[in-house]
């Protein structure tokens, strides 16, 4: 088995990066190893908003716009979080959020193509800034309150979509690959999976467009909208379901590569989101876990191990494991279990 496209090595494309906040502004975060289009913070030590930022929604000449995936809110922008998106990184402002005094911070870090273009494959006129490489686009566009189509620019058809409002009050919604077109989860919220065929007009992606219904959280006329879409690549992307079986010996999810970050949500109850990354602490019973529906602190109890070549649950809590619970999943790499050179990765 091997992987092509220069995905040998996936920390080109996707990487995270720890620091310590010091409520000073100008914090220079350098390190990134790439200039990064998607920008991901959350303050480990507090209690603390997440915060999302993106080259294509940009920022307001003085500082980036952001939106918190635990948060309802319309994006903002203000001088004490994100300032400038840099070349190797970032530099911050001074609030607590994304810079907090002494805080431990980590920032998620995806790379798309550092420009924007007109896209023109759906009946919605959209802006994108896509790496077909990774797979990974970021989509803005202007609701019309009408059926209707949205060219995503990854030339693959999306695995999942992450969409929110950005002028106005509303809901995240979370598409992954193993729903029917009608069926989302909420990003900020700790619902099972729902119903609604006004959200994608009950049809399902392609490889060029994603399809819109009259929502009011996905185009509303008036309105403007972000997308994050991911294709599934072999050996750096990985995007599915699994079944949990209540036991501490857990169920053993194959990805096809060491992951460096992994999101779970159980869709088939309510649980909270979970996320977890090879960078905090570092190795297996200590993988520390954050919550993208939540403000919480870091929690460092230990559900999952990371593998060579997946990752294995090793709870037995609802949130991870109940049994029989379905649970969607969203992983990217450190490195595949096989490079393209032959050479097989091992387990931490």
């Amino acid at each position: 088995m091997s992987y092509t496209n220069g995905l040998d090595k996936p920390s080109d494309y996707f990487n995270t990066k720890l620091y310590t906040g010091t409520e000073v502004s100008g914090n220079s975060i350098a390190g990134v190893g790439f200039e990064p289009d998607f920008i991901w913070i959350k303050n480990r030590t507090d209690v603390s908003n997440h915060n999302l930022y993106d080259s294509v929604r940009g920022g307001n000449g003085t500082s980036h716009y952001f939106l918190k995936s635990n948060l309802l809110n319309a994006e903002g922008t203000n001088t004490s979080a994100l300032l400038t998106i840099d070349s190797d990184g970032f530099t911050l402002g001074d609030g607590n959020e994304v810079n907090g005094s002494g805080d431990n911070m980590v920032s998620w870090n995806w790379l798309a193509s550092n420009t924007t273009a007109s896209n023109t494959d759906g009946s919605i006129t959209s802006t994108v800034s896509a790496n077909t490489t990774s797979g990974f686009s970021i989509v803005s566009w202007s609701g019309t309150g009408s059926n209707g189509t949205i060219g995503h620019g990854l030339g693959d058809t999306p695995s999942l979509m992450i969409i929110k409002n950005r002028n106005n009050i509303g809901e995240w919604r979370v598409w992954n690959s193993t729903f029917n077109a009608d069926q989302y989860l909420y990003l900020n919220r700790t619902d099972a999976v729902a119903t609604q065929s006004t959200l994608f007009n009950s049809t399902l992606p392609t490889s060029s467009v994603i399809s819109v219904g009259t929502s009011g959280d996905i185009n509303s006329s008036g309105r403007t909208y972000i997308a994050y879409c991911f294709a599934e690549k072999k050996g750096f992307s990985k995007f599915g379901s699994y079944t949990g079986n209540g036991s501490t010996d857990g169920t053993f999810v194959y990805t096809g590569f060491k992951p460096a970050f992994v999101t779970l949500k159980v869709s088939s109850t309510t649980g909270d989101w979970q996320t977890y990354d090879n960078k905090r602490a570092g190795y297996n019973d200590a993988n520390y876990r954050l919550k993208p529906s939540t403000n919480e602190a870091e929690v460092t109890t230990s559900p999952i191990d990371i593998l060579s070549n997946g990752f294995k649950v090793r709870a037995s809590g609802g949130s991870f494991n109940g049994s029989g619970n379905t649970y969607i999943y969203m992983a990217f790499a450190s490195n595949p279990f096989v490079t393209s050179t032959g050479i097989p990765t091992t387990a931490r």
